[in-house]
């Protein structure tokens, strides 16, 4: 999401599901700064933010990941085989309906589309500020879920 300029604000999420409770969600903003040589999460940005979600849910955790490129890089491999308690499971090129956040994103940026944001720091809050709602509706995380078609009961570490 740009804020104008060169500025930029890059979110990571995942919804995370245990049987017999209610999803979580998950989320890291990251804002790149005027020179940055990538505007983007890096891959050791992810490695922190699964390192955060691994601490936060207390076990192990199996990651239904898409094809960015950033998510498939050799220093990403590196980092995921550092990591006994997480498992991989790469979606199919171009399968975007089978992630679970990308309800996420299209639910985020149709709350965004008729605000004004003045600046990058009122856009980051209000980003914040709208994933935190979601994160405290289970059902709309539970329907994020079931619009993939996919049982993630079972997806086992």
């Amino acid at each position: 999401m740009t804020g104008g300029h060169d500025t930029r604000v890059s979110l990571a999420a995942l919804i995370a599901t245990r049987p017999g409770s209610c999803p979580r969600m998950i989320y890291r903003t990251h804002r790149a700064r005027r020179g940055d040589k990538r505007k983007g999460f890096t891959e050791t940005d992810y490695a922190r933010f699964l390192d955060a979600a691994h601490q936060q849910l207390n076990g192990p955790i199996v990651l239904v990941w898409d094809n960015l490129n950033t998510h498939t890089s050799r220093a990403m491999a590196e980092l995921i085989a550092a990591r006994d308690w997480l498992t991989v499971c790469q979606l199919p090129s171009y399968a975007s309906e089978l992630n679970p956040v990308e309800p996420v994103w299209s639910n985020l940026t149709r709350s965004l589309a008729n605000l004004t944001k003045h600046n990058i720091d009122q856009l980051t809050a209000l980003v914040k500020t709208r994933l935190r709602q979601m994160q405290y509706r289970p059902g709309l995380l539970e329907g994020f879920l079931a619009k993939t078609g996919l049982d993630f009961g079972n997806f086992q570490n």
